[in-house]
């Protein structure tokens, strides 16, 4: 089967089985959206979600933060990896924002990623999750499932060959969501160490799962014979 059919498989199957797909941060506007995407790198949403309802209540919107200082910011943030670099980075990327755009969150990709500590994965999440732009931003989960199920190929060896891989395997309105299909299937069913492929609806297009298989079978021929 080719990618292309392999991913059209994936869209009918998660438009049926999880049709409503979202980010598992919560965040009521852009900026908090923001927020939460940049304390998210190489953290839990679970404990990103712990810390921002205080973290929003001391500084509810980007002119707040741009006008805290580091000391200020720190105890919101310290139980997330990189406290340091990350209370820098959201201070002054809220002051570029007020500086540059006029208090507002840019929409363009090219625009997020001039800002302090937001690279091409964080600025894709916030124009794909916000403005439903075909955006596909590629962290360890939809890395992972894109090269087990077979959708790019081994030579897709970056976060970006993926990302310039996936995006033209699915129709324009489908990318911003088949973004969250692959994470969310990352995050409960195909797991790093030991992926539940008893329960996954994936198996009939999955290159991982047949190569386990033709494993076995090869094992039990063994046995037999």
């Amino acid at each position: 089967m080719k990618a292309k059919e392999k991913a059209a498989f994936l869209v009918s199957y998660f438009e049926k089985h999880l049709p409503d797909a979202q980010t598992e941060l919560h965040y009521a506007n852009p900026y908090q959206l923001l927020v939460a995407v940049m304390l998210s790198a190489q953290c839990t949403d679970k404990r990103v979600n712990q810390v921002t309802p205080a973290f929003f209540q001391a500084f509810p919107d980007v002119h707040a933060l741009a006008r805290a200082s580091f000391d200020e910011v720190f105890p919101y943030i310290k139980s997330i990896s990189y406290p340091n670099s990350k209370t820098r980075h959201l201070i002054a990327a809220a002051q570029a924002i007020v500086e540059q755009h006029q208090g507002e969150i840019p929409r363009d990709v090219e625009s997020l990623m001039q800002l302090p500590g937001v690279g091409r994965k964080t600025a894709n999440v916030l124009a794909a999750v916000l403005y439903e732009q075909p955006r596909m931003p590629v962290d360890t989960h939809v890395f992972r499932v894109a090269h087990r199920l077979g959708l790019v190929p081994a030579s897709a060896h970056t976060p970006l060959k993926v990302e310039q891989k996936l995006v033209k395997l699915f129709p324009p309105e489908k990318i911003h969501k088949a973004h969250h299909w692959l994470i969310l299937h990352g995050r409960y069913v195909c797991l790093a160490r030991k992926p539940k492929c008893e329960i996954c609806g994936l198996r009939a297009i999955c290159k991982y799962y047949a190569q386990l298989q033709k494993k076995a079978g090869a094992a039990a021929q063994k046995t037999s014979g």
